[in-house]
């Protein structure tokens, strides 16, 4: 099913609003609740009954039952009011801090860790283990401090992110963010050879219409502009060891851009880097490449450099992380074989 989309959730961000058009061809007489199961994440048959049962389905702009038989043609728009999210728990979670003051933190983050608290991760993250950080200073300091994420990495992704240490400071970085005044560069292995040894990718970032759950390069009029600068560090037979300097911010900004060139990051489950894209997948390199996707178990890249000037004391600040020790020996181990 690809004929879906998600719609504009701007004038109400208290909903999940979907539309489906029901495609020629489709085989008549489909209940519209078991229709709609089929394609709405963490949806089961009783919630969407519940759904329309509460006027939040209409077909063709009617409301309808449960039973209604679906017809080629069918337009479905779906409204579903957003549950509360759960309130994050403070958590002894070890931390990476790698400096830190009155008025915010940078943390070194691991891959596997998800920095926000959010449906299937409401706990382990890296805002539980900072509420336990802050908590602990709040009973030193007798004053209230509350973590305020500015930016996120991925899950898979590691590396540097700065934490606000109250609204005003988060305030003041996000200006930083938006007026692009934050130095981030992210090392990654990725597949394929650049024509150039240094160059930008653009294109839009939107929502795939494949999958919900992906991000995508989409055309001119959807999506959000972005823009990503590249430089290649080494060449590995067929693989390149690369920095990539991010001018805007989208989600999988990096991921995506990558995977539109062809050049999707070694291990990238979700935009197709976890496979060999290039060259012969036999004897010794097939064996290889089976051992770094054991090892690596997501993608490599990780956000090694972040600088910016401190928006309470004007300090110029500047943060250099080392690659992660499995990146690092999956780096190694390419260059050695395309050095054998």
């Amino acid at each position: 099913m690809k004929n879906y989309q998600l719609k504009n959730e701007e004038e109400n961000p208290q909903v999940t609003r979907y539309q489906f058009v029901v495609p020629e061809g489709h085989s008549e007489n489909s209940r519209v609740d078991a229709y709609i199961t089929q394609f709405v994440q963490n949806a089961t048959r009783n919630k969407v009954q519940e759904a329309i049962k509460a006027g939040h389905v209409r077909v063709n702009q009617e409301l309808v039952k449960a039973s209604y038989r679906m017809q080629p043609g069918d337009v479905i728009d779906i409204e579903l009011p957003k549950p509360p999210p759960p309130e994050a728990k403070a958590e002894d979670i070890p931390i990476n801090i790698v400096f830190e003051d009155e008025y915010l933190l940078i943390v070194n983050k691991p891959a596997g860790m998800v920095v926000h608290p959010a449906f299937g991760n409401w706990t382990g993250t890296l805002v539980n283990g900072l509420l336990h950080h802050v908590d602990q200073l709040s009973d030193v300091d007798d004053e209230v401090i509350r973590p305020g994420i500015v930016h996120r990495l991925d899950k898979n992704t590691s590396g540097l992110l700065v934490v606000a240490k109250s609204d005003i400071v988060h305030a003041k970085l996000s200006e930083l963010f938006s007026t692009h005044d934050i130095e981030r560069k992210y090392h990654a292995i990725v597949w394929g050879l650049f024509p150039e040894q240094e160059g930008t990718i653009t294109g839009n970032i939107g929502r795939s219409r494949n999958d919900r759950k992906k991000m995508a390069v989409v055309d001119d009029d959807s999506g959000k502009h972005a823009v990503t600068h590249y430089r290649v560090l080494d060449e590995m037979e067929l693989l390149s060891y690369v920095e990539l300097q991010l001018e805007t911010g989208r989600t999988h900004q990096i991921r995506v851009h990558c995977s539109s060139l062809n050049h999707p990051v070694f291990g990238d489950v979700e935009y197709g880097g976890s496979t060999v894209r290039y060259g012969s997948n036999t004897g010794g390199r097939k064996d290889l490449f089976d051992k770094l996707f054991k090892r690596m178990k997501h993608q490599c890249l990780h956000a090694k450099t972040l600088g910016f000037v401190h928006p309470m004391t004007g300090e110029e600040l500047f943060f250099e992380s080392e690659l992660p020790k499995e990146f690092q020996l999956v780096l190694d181990e390419l260059r050695a074989y395309a050095n054998r």
